[in-house]
């Protein structure tokens, strides 16, 4: 029994010893954590520039593309080209039916005839009316109707040659003709449609000068003038490169798109091919001077935006308070709050506390984050 007793009074004993020890342990827990150095992805802010550059990607294309059409109504009978094929000045493309233009060219060619007879048959009444009046046999007023009815009878028959001349024309107009060399680019009418006059049957693409198309946004149309010096860079040949000039401005916004077709001029070169893709670079003023940094290195701190810094002595982590201009694909758009050098933590933010030391090693090259539009990949510092 006072054995019992004894082991009972010595339980809370231990207990208060198991306790501190482990106390004790937590107590080293935690100086353990607080010792922890955390390694962090970060990029340097680089420094801005006065220029920036632009960049669009476009398509090949002619100078002139000349869009051929019929100068007659009818039914297309033959298409002698298809699309990528080079056609020279004179080929014929397309053809029309022209049994009714043929028609036609009877039918003026006869009234031709007719009227030559009654310009002979006048004529002979307009003399002899001169006969009779020269001896006196007939009076001047007959003359005169003899002549008016032989000068109607010459105008006839004028008109008559006009009309036959204008069913020949016709008849030509059957064939739809090249009218200088190219490339066939779209056909737009086949065997057996009936087209108008004026409708597009055939695209060709007029051989000379070459040209890039581009569409530009509003924001930065003021940026490209008739005559200003661009780079071209083409998607199949990366050594392919060439000095084009801006040749032509729209003067509207497309209605939906609501962009600015810009033409620019490329120097004569076998290497470029219409239809090819290819990439305009221009430069322009760096105005709004804004940074860019990762989506992910930006935090929220109440209604505040925050991104995380680095101090290089004591490395550790503090927030500041920063300005977003715009969200992009590739990043964040900073205005102010960020200068060239910072280095900003770049992900892992929601682990960064006020002076959390981290881990940097001093002959590792920290990547940049240069100005808007040119973001480069963060990487991982040790």
């Amino acid at each position: 029994m006072s054995l019992s007793r004894s082991i009972l009074r010595k339980l809370p004993v231990a207990g208060l010893i198991v306790a501190a020890l482990g106390l004790a342990g937590c107590s080293q827990e935690k100086a353990e954590v607080k010792d922890i150095i955390r390694p962090v992805k970060v990029v340097e802010i680089a420094q801005t520039h006065d220029t920036r550059t632009l960049s669009y990607s476009g398509s090949v294309r002619a100078r002139t593309e000349s869009a051929l059409a019929f100068r007659v109504n009818g039914k297309i009978t033959e298409r002698l080209v298809d699309i990528g094929q080079h056609v020279a000045s004179g080929d014929v493309l397309a053809r029309i039916d022209p049994i009714d233009y043929d028609l036609s060219v009877k039918s003026a060619q006869a009234a031709l005839d007719a009227a030559e007879r009654q310009v002979e048959t006048v004529e002979l009444a307009r003399k002899r009316a001169e006969q009779l009046f020269a001896k006196n046999f007939a009076p001047k007023s007959q003359l005169e109707q003899a002549t008016l009815t032989y000068d109607q009878a010459v105008a006839t028959r004028d008109s008559a040659r006009s009309t036959l001349d204008q069913a020949k024309n016709q008849v030509g107009y059957t064939d739809l003709k090249a009218d200088r060399d190219g490339i066939v680019t779209a056909v737009n009418a086949d065997v057996g449609q009936v087209v108008g006059s004026g409708t597009p049957v055939v695209t060709v693409a007029v051989d000379g000068e070459k040209e890039v198309l581009i569409a530009v946004p509003e924001m930065e149309i003021a940026e490209f003038k008739p005559g200003k010096v661009v780079k071209a860079g083409f998607w199949s040949d990366d050594r392919l490169a060439l000095e084009g000039k801006v040749r032509e401005v729209a003067g509207s916004a497309d209605p939906q798109s609501r962009t600015f077709a810009v033409r620019v001029s490329l120097p004569g070169d076998s290497r470029v091919l219409l239809g090819m893709t290819a990439n305009i670079e221009a430069s322009a003023a760096n105005e709004r001077r804004l940074v860019s940094v990762p989506l992910s290195a930006l935090a929220e701190q109440g209604s505040q935006s925050i991104v995380w810094t680095v101090d290089r002595g004591a490395d550790t982590v503090h927030a500041r308070t920063v300005k977003v201009a715009e969200f992009a694909a590739d990043g964040v758009r900073v205005a102010e709050g960020l200068k060239p050098g910072d280095v900003v933590v770049a992900a892992g933010t929601q682990f960064m506390t006020e002076n959390l030391k981290v881990k940097l090693a001093g002959d590792t090259v920290l990547q940049s984050a240069s100005v808007a539009g040119d973001d480069r990949d963060a990487r991982q510092v040790r």
